[in-house]
């Protein structure tokens, strides 16, 4: 510890004279402010304040420090000299040491060397391994080419076998066949390719086909010969075909001769088919038709006895109406609309007759079932759609449609029942919607054609009838009274059945025509009325006619229709005409002094009134002492008069409430100053009491 003290204090001893020998007072350099600098920087050492302040003399000091340093250096060197031995076994170990890490540098070199010889040999391994990675995958995909070529080259004992002998109907044949057409195929595209080796199997492929093909020719021509037999239902052998639909699609790839001979074959046959059938079934139909129908002299103003029992009571068992829908209106029902067709020796058997609409229904609907299957059999079994499927489809069914037209035509042309026709129409309309949600639009030119017979025929029937009503004259009807007339009962009939019928797809062209009839009917309504001596009883027959017809319509057309709202009106004005005129005798007196004495009041001139007096006395002492008995013949007149006793109830509610609201304009009257001094206005009957008097005289139905 004293060592390193004194080597302490002899470093800085010696630190002390470096600084004082840096100092170079003999230079040409030197300069004031440095030794200025190096004075102030030796005062500020520590050793140096210490000597100042103790005032030690600096050669002894450093005398001093000398000797001490001697001796430390002695004392070093005996201590090295004592440490010597330690230092040469240090000196052994650091050789040793570095000898072994000289081997372990040599060692280190040598894993080096051999690790860059691995690296190498792993990236040769990789290069080796991404080298053999792409032979494979090229063997691989070469393999799978070969394979599938082999493959779909090889033509296999079994299809051979199958072909050969087993008969087409078998699942087995129908596999095979696949399989075969798939092969044909392929040959076909690696022909284009160039494959040498389509040429090994192209021989025996085509021997396949030729004795496939002429299986399948066979088994298909059976089937369609088989439609020919009597009595056969060829919707059976038609559904075995759809089972084996791949049979056309393989004639139709590999063999198009023999295709179209077995598609000309199945037109041929399926088309004399159903010409054959519905012509026969046409035919058979009209006979259970009801036996009497319209004729030209059948028309709404026709006199009813001129042709007796047609437009009163049937004769006939099953008489069908001309003017009245009744229940035929049910054949546009949806239940009734594709119920069963009608089967015509059941109908004869059972002695049951049908009108016109109904055979048209059954007749159509047949049509519609059979078009829908067969059009949808053409485009599964022959693989046609759009203008081809139409066409093969007009090939088949052109005959029978043809003939449907030809039918209708002539019967049109000699129809006179319009009812009949509409709802054929309406019939054609709906079974137009049915087959568009079907998608099946093969017979939408024949709907239109039917439309385009039907619409003229309808019209001319009801001009014919529009016209025999503007030209009949009412004298020639025979004796006329004040009830309902059978030419506006036919009208109502009719116009209801045309607007119920017409409500589910309307026409513009129905309403026009309607409109028409209406307009020549109201004014044949009028001409009937004239024929009445009197306004009373003109009043009482349009009434009960308008009544009668807005019935009639009310049934079946909704409160909304034009018509409906026409008679309505009709109907409230001439009743309210009515109620004035059956008021006038017993209270005319009273009615006709109201309006006077209100008119007078309404202009001022209040002094004519008082010579009114005597007038006003006399009507208030007579509707006193007569009003009940007048009320009561008044109540039992209307009912009289009116065919309809809910009318009737209605026109005598009116006529009461009327006279109430005259009887309280008179009281008014009465209360004004040139009468209110009459002593006669205590005989007035109080308005409250006359209410409920006229109330028991309210007729209840």
């Amino acid at each position: 510890m004293a060592t390193e003290v004194m080597e302490g204090q002899r470093m800085q001893a010696v630190g002390g004279e470096m600084l004082m020998g840096e100092l170079d007072i003999t230079s040409d350099e030197f300069i004031l402010d440095e030794v200025d600098t190096h004075i102030q920087a030796n005062l500020e050492d520590e050793l140096v304040k210490e000597a100042l302040k103790t005032g030690v003399d600096l050669r002894h000091y450093s005398k001093q420090v000398e000797t001490e340093l001697q001796y430390i250096e002695h004392a070093s060197i005996k201590d090295y000299i004592k440490e010597s031995e330690n230092i040469a076994s240090l000196h052994n170990q650091i050789t040793a040491c570095d000898t072994i890490l000289e081997r372990m540098e040599q060692m280190l070199s040598t894993f080096q060397c051999d690790l860059s010889s691995i690296s190498c040999e792993i990236q040769t391994l990789q290069e080796q391994s991404i080298a053999m990675n792409i032979k494979l995958k090229n063997r691989q995909s070469v393999r799978s080419e070969l394979s599938q070529l082999v493959d779909e080259l090889i033509v296999p004992n079994t299809m051979i076998t199958t072909i050969l002998d087993i008969p087409v109907t078998e699942q087995q044949f129908v596999e095979q066949l696949h399989e075969l057409n798939n092969k044909i195929n392929y040959v076909k595209e690696q022909s284009f390719k160039e494959t040498l080796a389509c040429s090994d199997v192209q021989d025996i492929l085509d021997r396949l086909k030729i004795k496939a093909v002429s299986k399948i020719r066979e088994f298909i021509l059976q089937k369609i010969y088989s439609f020919r037999k009597p009595m056969t239902n060829y919707q059976v052998p038609q559904n075995a075909l759809l089972k084996y639909r791949f049979f056309f699609q393989f004639l139709l790839a590999n063999e198009r001769q023999v295709a179209k001979e077995i598609r000309d074959e199945y037109v041929d046959t399926v088309s004399k088919i159903y010409l054959s059938y519905f012509k026969s079934y046409s035919s058979r139909l009209m006979k259970v038709q009801y036996e009497e129908v319209a004729d030209k002299d059948d028309l709404m103003g026709v006199e009813d006895t001129a042709k007796k029992g047609f437009f009163s009571k049937p004769s006939l068992k099953n008489r069908n109406t001309i003017f009245t829908l009744g229940n035929r209106g049910n054949v546009i029902a949806s239940s009734e609309l594709e119920a069963p067709i009608i089967v015509p020796h059941a109908a004869q058997k059972n002695d049951t007759r049908y009108p016109f609409e109904s055979l048209f229904r059954s007749q159509h609907y047949a049509l519609l079932d059979n078009s829908c299957r067969e059009y949808l059999f053409l485009c599964d079994f022959f693989m046609v759609t759009g203008n081809s499927a139409q066409d093969l489809f007009n090939a088949i069914m052109g005959k029978t449609l043809s003939m449907f037209l030809k039918h209708m035509d002539t019967y049109v042309a000699d129809c006179y029942d319009s009812i009949a026709v509409f709802l054929s129409i309406h019939i054609i309309l709906r079974f137009k919607t049915m087959m568009t949600k079907r998608n099946v639009p093969a017979v939408d030119k024949y709907w239109d054609t039917l439309l385009e017979i039907l619409w003229p025929r309808f019209e001319f029937i009801l001009e014919l009838n529009t016209q025999n009503i503007r030209t009949t004259d009412p004298q020639k009807l025979g004796a006329l009274d004040t009830r309902p007339h059978y030419v506006t009962r036919r009208y109502a009939e009719f116009s209801s059945a045309i607007v119920s019928i017409n409500e589910t797809y309307p026409n513009e062209k129905a309403h026009s025509l309607l409109a028409q009839l209406q307009m020549e009917v109201e004014n044949f309504v009028l001409r009937m009325a004239a024929e009445f001596s009197s306004r009373r009883e003109q009043l009482i027959f349009l009434i009960n006619n308008y009544d009668m017809m807005l019935g009639v319509l009310m049934e079946r057309a909704t409160d909304d229709s034009k018509e409906v709202e026409s008679f309505q009106q009709l109907l409230g004005a001439r009743t309210q005409e009515f109620i004035e005129e059956i008021l006038s005798p017993p209270f005319g007196g009273m009615m006709a002094f109201v309006k006077e004495a209100e008119g007078l009041l309404e202009r001022g001139q209040v002094e004519r009134l008082k010579s009114e007096e005597g007038r006003a006395v006399t009507l208030v002492r007579g509707f006193a002492g007569s009003w009940k008995q007048s009320v009561e013949g008044l109540s039992q007149d209307v009912m009289r008069s009116f065919t309809n006793f809910k009318n009737g109830t209605g026109i005598i509610q009116g006529a009461l409430t009327q006279l109430i609201q005259y009887y309280h304009r008179f009281h008014k009257v009465l209360a004004q100053p040139p009468f209110k001094t009459l002593a006669a206005r205590s005989e007035l009957i109080n308005i409250h009491h006359l209410m409920v008097e006229v109330k028991k005289h309210k007729p209840n139905f």
